[in-house]
């Protein structure tokens, strides 16, 4: 939130989907005091309908502090609101009309926004001024009864609408916990800058793939490419042009590789791809169609254009053996072809 002094006891990391929630329910709050105002005068209780138009102004201040970000400010206007609401309203009909209903609508509210002390203050505050508003009701009468079958009809009304607005609470936290775990699960998984799989990711996949393979043969290749001359493109046209062709090559992969194989960042410029159901012969053929691809793309950088070139070493995984075993036959295909001048497909037997 901006704006809070150093000491404030609200959190400054409280959530933006919270803050988007609130707005919503700051509009469906002023909404259900529209439609008081209308059921009080039809109930010829002109305090409780003018009591609701000013609860109205208040929560439409509200919904522009939002849209201004004073968060704070926000979410005190409403917390007036309620609690001086709830008190007249129970005062004035009773406690059956249900109007105590909305003081719980604050207990998540405060441990979202508050620091878990405050939180707890606060929350024990709030259980005190309901179980005081309990209490007095049992000592004296409502000052302004309306008939039973209305004050059931408003009980009915407010359960209604805090039943909903609890359920919403629910569903915006299940998202939101839903979004979180989804989100860490990408960055625990993908390389930040190319979206690729990481290389634990990428060892996790292919032991599971072997495992499967060492059950039921069949031709599994791995291909180990590297970007020629990477330290190069840093230097000569700095580290954000090179952050743009690994980002560019990694697209490319994508878009080249099938649908069963999977690529990852192995490190640095090195990218690792896993080809199930393909031989040597296949997968060179590919390997052949990505070089040819890479040297062809071309990138912007100031007044001229940058281009790569790509070097792949492939090998044939052979049952039983360990995967580094198989990345290091790779390792060396990849080798050769440095040696070889680079910009060039090599294989190694199993």
């Amino acid at each position: 939130m901006q704006g809070l002094p150093p000491n404030t006891p609200y959190k400054r990391n409280a959530r933006p989907e919270f803050w988007q929630l609130s707005m919503r329910c700051c509009q469906l709050a002023g909404s259900v005091d529209v439609a008081f105002f209308f059921i009080f005068l039809f109930l010829d209780s002109p305090i409780l309908a003018w009591i609701n138009v000013i609860s109205v102004t208040m929560y439409v201040c509200a919904y522009r502090a939002f849209k201004r970000r004073r968060n704070l400010l926000a979410f005190r206007l409403i917390q007036t609101e309620v609690l001086v609401h709830v008190g007249l309203g129970t005062v004035l009909i009773g406690w059956d009309s249900g109007f105590h209903y909305y003081l719980l609508m604050f207990v998540p509210a405060l441990f979202v926004t508050m620091q878990a002390r405050s939180a707890w203050i606060l929350a024990a505050c709030l259980w005190s001024y309901y179980a005081g508003l309990h209490v007095l009701m049992w000592y004296i009468e409502p000052l302004q009864p309306i008939p039973s079958n209305a004050l059931l009809g408003v009980n009915i009304f407010n359960l209604t609408v805090v039943f909903f607005m609890f359920s919403y609470l629910a569903l915006f936290y299940v998202i939101t916990v839903t979004r979180a775990h989804n989100s860490l699960s990408q960055m625990a998984t993908t390389d930040s800058l190319t979206g690729l799989l990481n290389r634990r990711q990428m060892i996790a996949l292919t032991e599971k793939l072997l495992a499967r393979h060492n059950r039921r043969p069949t031709n599994l290749t791995l291909m180990l490419m590297d970007i020629d001359h990477f330290k190069q493109i840093n230097d000569r046209h700095g580290h954000d042009v090179g952050d743009r062709v690994l980002t560019a090559v990694s697209r490319l992969f994508q878009s080249l590789m099938r649908e069963q194989d999977f690529i990852g960042r192995w490190g640095g410029e090195e990218f690792l791809a896993v080809l199930p159901d393909t031989n040597l012969e296949q997968a060179a053929e590919t390997a052949e169609r990505i070089r040819n691809t890479i040297q062809a793309m071309r990138l912007d950088s100031a007044d001229t254009k940058v281009g790569v070139t790509l070097s792949i070493g492939i090998t044939q995984y052979r049952a039983e053996e360990a995967l580094s075993t198989a990345i290091a036959r790779a390792d060396l295909a990849l080798y050769k072809g440095k040696s070889a001048g680079r910009n060039r497909v090599e294989a190694v037997q199993a």
